[in-house]
């Protein structure tokens, strides 16, 4: 079945901040193995984001490629996801359905305070 992907558009005015460093990305909790992109072997990591827009704010767990990471992201730095794309996603586990949105971006940059205004 193949997944539907939404392309997600922000608005100027929306604010993304950076909640937490990287965290690599793991494929399977047994192994250790670590999860990787398709196309380009990229090892991927996870980004928590609090974005905020129109009065609301909301936390994102985005999963970028290495390669799409700047240098110098930490908590608290500004950034702006790059072609960010949501995934809705539902499964059974244990017979309980567990359902979410998966965010992607190819990549996130870090957007200065003059840039922000």
């Amino acid at each position: 079945m193949a997944m539907t992907r939404i392309r997600v558009a922000l608005l100027p005015s929306a604010v993304c901040i950076a909640g937490t460093d990287p965290t690599l990305k793991i494929k399977d909790q047994q192994t250790g193995e670590i999860a990787t992109d398709r196309e380009t072997g990229a090892s991927l990591y996870t980004v928590t984001v609090m974005l905020m827009e129109d009065g609301r704010a909301e936390v994102l767990k985005i999963t970028v490629p290495e390669t799409g990471l700047a240098a110098g992201l930490k908590p608290g730095a500004m950034v702006r996801p790059v072609e960010l794309f949501a995934t809705p996603w539902a499964r059974i586990f244990n017979g309980q359905l567990s359902d979410g949105v998966a965010y992607r971006a190819a990549r996130l940059e870090l957007v200065t305070m003059e840039a922000a205004q």
